[in-house]
């Protein structure tokens, strides 16, 4: 882990409130938003102010930020509450605030309160660093924009928790990854009597309640078997460190590896014909190639009828190794549940013929001149659909 990663689990370990989002286009200013400084969501007004803002008055405070354990912004909290208007920010950083570029956009922001008018930001950068914080708090990208359960005690409906806990408690072990994703997308289809009409019909969303169920799963069985080990002292500092590892590698593990099984389960239902891990070139094992890996190695098939998806939980710094990974196909897609990423690489990602695919609700955090390249989930299903049954998909 890097020291500012490290920093940042301890203070939001210690925090009163804690709160993360990817940083967006709109914060930078380049999709044209005049709006100064960070939005906060209403949900999380508890980070901000003691009581939330009135409807129809302004509202501000004072308080210090030190970013990066490095320097520190005299910043300001407000409500805007009149006229129109109706959010919360936070503003004042100083002319030469290093976070609003361009290059920023996907980055993590993570705000903790330490005292009543002092607070840490950290801004985390790589997708390493990203993906090991929400490893550390056991949270999916989906559960950013809102405050960090630090106890990770986040409660789904009554029902959907009683069912994770009964299934929890059959187990002495963690199940495959490929198990545990089937049986959180089992208990949440039986909970909401979810069908492959309503799979078909809302991808997009199934996926993302999937791994929302799975992360609640997975928490389950990480307090079952984890808990008889942490509740005793350890020998030394080397054990503790290597348990903590332990820890963080099965959860960044199954995180990346789960997505992949979510997915295949929707083209299944679907009925696309696919291949997971068919072998390309080099013995590259793309996540799926449309129809299948003997197509792929016949000449005779038309390399226009070929169709690569890869697909990675976060993709700020990996997307360029699925470049490579099936040569007789110019345009790759890859499927990302990361939250904005900067236009000088998304000028890349066009330039390497690469377009990026992720849940519809995703697709208003990139910048507006790139988001009509990007496709939802919904929409690259019907880009398969056409090519495997011969139809043509005309631009809207």
């Amino acid at each position: 882990m890097s020291e500012i990663l490290n920093s940042a689990i301890s203070k939001v370990q210690n925090a009163k409130y804690a709160f993360c989002r990817f940083i967006t286009a709109n914060d930078t200013g380049k999709n044209g938003s005049h709006q100064a400084g960070f939005y906060i969501p209403k949900c999380a007004v508890a980070l901000l102010f003691d009581k939330p803002g009135v409807k129809g008055e302004n509202k501000d405070k004072l308080v210090k930020v030190k970013w990066q354990d490095d320097f520190i912004t005299d910043s300001r909290f407000i409500y805007y509450g009149q006229g129109t208007r109706n959010e919360y920010r936070i503003t004042r950083f100083g002319k030469n605030f290093p976070f609003f570029e361009e290059d920023n956009v996907g980055d993590l922001l993570i705000i903790a309160q330490q005292s009543e008018d002092y607070y840490y930001g950290f801004v985390l950068q790589t997708d390493q660093d990203i993906d090991d914080f929400f490893a550390f708090f056991n949270l999916s990208p989906d559960m950013t924009n809102q405050l960090i359960d630090v106890a990770q005690s986040n409660t789904p409906e009554k029902q959907l928790e009683s069912n994770i806990q009964e299934l929890v408690s059959l187990y002495i072990d963690f199940p495959e990854t490929v198990q545990m994703a089937k049986m959180a997308r089992e208990i949440y289809n039986r909970i909401h009597q979810i069908s492959d009409k309503d799979i078909c019909r809302t991808p997009d969303l199934q996926l993302l309640k999937w791994i929302d169920t799975e992360y609640s799963l997975f928490r389950g069985f990480e307090e079952k078997i984890y808990a008889p080990i942490y509740s005793v002292p350890f020998p030394n500092c080397q054990e503790l460190v290597r348990f903590s590892n332990t820890i963080l590698n099965r959860r960044k593990s199954r995180a990346g590896k789960s997505l992949e099984h979510h997915l295949a389960t929707i083209f299944t239902a679907a009925q696309l014909k696919y291949e997971e891990q068919a072998v390309t070139e080099d013995n590259k094992k793309p996540d799926f190639l449309f129809p299948d890996g003997k197509a792929y190695h016949d000449l005779l098939f038309p390399a226009d009828k070929l169709i690569f998806l890869g697909a990675k939980t976060t993709c700020k710094d990996r997307w360029r190794q699925v470049l490579n990974e099936a040569n007789r196909i110019e345009t790759k897609y890859l499927f990302t549940l990361q939250q904005g990423i900067s236009k000088n690489q998304l000028l890349e990602m066009r330039h390497e013929h690469l377009k990026l695919v992720v849940p519809a609700s995703y697709r208003s955090s990139f910048d507006k001149e790139f988001q009509p390249e990007i496709e939802t989930l919904a929409s690259f299903i019907e880009i398969v659909k056409s090519k495997q049954e011969g139809k043509t998909i005309y631009p809207v």
